[in-house]
């Protein structure tokens, strides 16, 4: 096999995979699945899922695969080469997908399927499966008449290429921009590994000082420790201005893009018979409509302002009162909450990161998961695209099978998008020729080692490992192979952080944390009475928090359903003027970063993190609540949710787990939202 990405079995060839590889691979995918396609329509033969469903879903498995592994690679090991194969290829496989979904001839075949005599003898997860299809055809533009047909594939393909382009040059924006540092007194308050790395960047380029940048594990301590007001207020004007007119490129500003992704989704709305794209985005929601969501989130910004209101006054009298800072500016927002933290519980993140060690973070995870769902992880060496990678094997404790497999990119570097994600590689599938388990990549930015210490995590980060993990379970814990509503495959998007939020909750108890953290130079776990003031700090500031996150999902609903198309920035300013308390910078341009909405898959459906918490509250508060052993509850929740994929919707299976409907109740308590002294 002269071309690596054409394996047709097994893990990616990482190690072997070159930009020029790229466009030849996804050619022949790109020729092999039109030619099932000609030969699934050509059928003399009633339409039946092995003549039909199973050869097409096979050859986009295998071009998922190819197209996966690239698309990954241009994610975590970024290059100009790679970049220019990705991006060239992204408008051939745009098409594909469009003339497939308006491919008029497959889409008579699965109807025929459907109403025949057959489909009621199939099993029921190929019945879900041939019903999300057909909706999934009409929403690609099958029933459009010419030319709408055309102009509709062509909207598809430029959405592509900007929401590629956006992600391109946030990440440009963000890792070319530096500062450099010449005063050691600016760096008062930085954390020593912070400090040393900053050292060792200007040293990389032939200079004297301390190179800041706007990567997580730089940007965030800066925030947070430094004492010199001018250099938080420096930093932070280049991290909002990001992919702006503001920003160092203008070349790289989003604006445009922005509002030309906004008007292409509206038009396709329109197309397809929606009032507006957010119609159109929550069809295949558990919401009911867009009414229902904004609703939703107003009420809780009811309940949370309180909150809020109270956090930031408590916040603006003591930076006044301990800092002499008179008035809050957005610089001062994290530095003064990190000083007041201190305060009230006598800790900051400094204290708590020296315990939480990489390896003992890893051994404490898997024990809950072994405990948790009666599963081992074993690390297994394969190649990979970078040193820093590591992979692990899943097994079923009680007869050693092997249930699945991911790699875990810990660490922030140059050429890597920033944030933190999961991503399937492979999906559960079963063939004539054996089963293929599912294979996930977990990626982070996180501190890397440093010296002779290892990577050492705050307890904010082993919630986001803790979260990613969760989506991983999800992708990797099924055990319904039926393409298209296998693992996460056709499941409800605004549920689809259930798995992961339900994992964070396990950091906050006292049995998992000490298991999971030891010093790094003594090997003391964490001291139980620094745990309990971690405890009584949890919901710090929860108020502001979760008025922001309401902040993001507002804006989002609001800029896809406002007909005509609204100015991005106003729009923005409403939602602040309504419900945030806490201020924002003239120069603030949050929109031109937002990459979930304009270049994920969370567009008019960023509201699905608050919506899935309120599930992931409900479902962990049966653990708080049961006697049953962890392990029961875990293989009940296994049983019923993450096992399940999509054959049956989410609520369902929320119900069949939890016995009853969703209600709030935890989700309030777990955020501190009770009450209100």
């Amino acid at each position: 096999m002269d071309n690596p990405l054409l394996v047709s079995h097994g893990l990616p060839l990482f190690a072997e995979i070159q930009p020029q590889h790229v466009a030849l691979a996804l050619a022949q995918r790109l020729e092999e699945a039109r030619a099932v396609v000609e030969k699934a329509v050509a059928e003399s033969v009633p339409p039946n899922w092995d003549n039909l469903v199973a050869p097409i879903t096979d050859a986009l498995d295998r071009l998922e695969q190819m197209w996966g592994a690239v698309s990954h690679l241009n994610a975590v090991v970024s290059s100009s080469e790679l970049r220019d194969a990705y991006n060239k290829g992204l408008p051939l496989l745009t098409a594909f997908h469009s003339e497939l979904t308006q491919d008029s001839r497959l889409y008579r075949r699965y109807q025929i399927l459907r109403d025949g005599e057959i489909y009621t003898s199939l099993p029921e997860a190929q019945r879900v499966a041939i019903d999300k299809t057909l909706r999934d055809f009409r929403l690609g533009g099958v029933a459009l008449p010419q030319p709408q047909r055309d102009r509709f594939k062509a909207i598809q393909k430029e959405k592509a290429n900007i929401s590629a382009t956006f992600s391109d040059h946030l990440l440009d924006a963000t890792q070319d921009h530096s500062l450099l540092v010449t005063n050691a007194r600016e760096l008062a308050g930085l954390p020593e590994d912070v400090i040393a790395k900053a050292r060792a960047l200007a040293e990389k380029s032939g200079e004297r000082g301390w190179r800041l940048t706007l990567l997580a594990p730089c940007y965030r301590p800066v925030m947070q420790y430094a004492e010199h007001r001018p250099l938080r207020a420096a930093l932070h004007r280049a991290y909002a201005t990001r992919a702006s007119e503001l920003g160092v490129n203008p070349q790289r500003d989003n604006t445009v893009l922005i509002d030309r992704l906004l008007t292409l989704r509206e038009e396709e709305a329109r197309l397809l018979g929606f009032s507006n794209f957010g119609d159109l985005s929550l069809v295949p929601k558990m919401a009911n409509g867009t009414e229902e969501v904004i609703t939703f989130l107003r009420d809780l910004a009811r309940q949370a302002r309180p909150f809020a209101q109270r956090d930031y006054e408590e916040l603006s009298a003591f930076a006044k009162a301990e800092l002499d800072i008179s008035e809050l500016q957005p610089w001062d927002i994290m530095f003064a909450s990190e000083k007041l933290k201190q305060r009230n519980y006598a800790f900051s993140d400094r204290d708590i990161r020296v315990y939480f060690p990489e390896n003992k973070v890893l051994s404490g995870l898997f024990g809950l998961i072994e405990n948790l769902y009666s599963i081992t992880v074993h690390e297994t060496p394969t190649s990979s695209w970078h040193p820093d990678v590591r992979y692990f094997e899943l097994y079923e404790k009680e007869n050693s099978r092997r249930i699945g497999s991911f790699y875990l990119d810990l660490y922030a570097r140059e050429k890597k998008q920033g944030g933190a994600w999961m991503s399937g590689a492979l999906p559960l599938r079963v063939h004539k020729d054996g089963r293929q388990n599912p294979v996930v990549y977990l990626t982070c930015n996180f501190s890397s080692p440093n010296r002779d210490k290892p990577a050492m995590f705050t307890h904010d980060d082993v919630l986001t490992l803790f979260h990613e993990f969760g989506h991983g379970l999800h992708h990797l814990l099924t055990r319904e192979a039926t393409p298209g509503v296998s693992g996460m495959e056709g499941f409800e998007w605004d549920a689809v952080e259930l798995p992961s939020q339900l994992m964070e909750n396990f950091c906050w108890e006292w049995s998992i944390v000490e298991a999971m953290s030891a010093h790094v130079d003594t090997g003391a776990p964490l001291p139980r009475a620094l745990f309990d003031r971690m405890l009584a700090a949890r919901n710090f500031q929860s108020g502001m928090f979760l008025l922001r996150q309401i902040e993001f999902a507002l804006f989002d609903m609001a800029i896809h359903i406002a007909v005509p198309q609204p100015d991005v920035r106003a729009a923005l300013q409403a939602i602040r003027r309504e419900i945030a308390v806490v201020p924002y910078a003239d120069y603030d341009r949050f929109p031109n970063s937002f990459g979930h909405i304009f270049a994920g898959g969370y567009a008019a459906g960023y509201y699905s993190y608050l919506w899935a918490e309120i599930l992931s509250s409900d479902v962990y508060s049966f653990f708080e609540e049961t006697d049953q052993p962890l392990h029961v509850v875990g293989r009940k929740l296994r049983d019923e949710i993450l096992s399940r994929g999509s054959v049956r919707s989410a609520q369902q299976s929320f119900i069949a787990f939890r016995g009853r409907p969703p209600k709030i109740d935890a989700f309030l308590r777990h955020n501190g939202l009770l009450d209100i002294k």
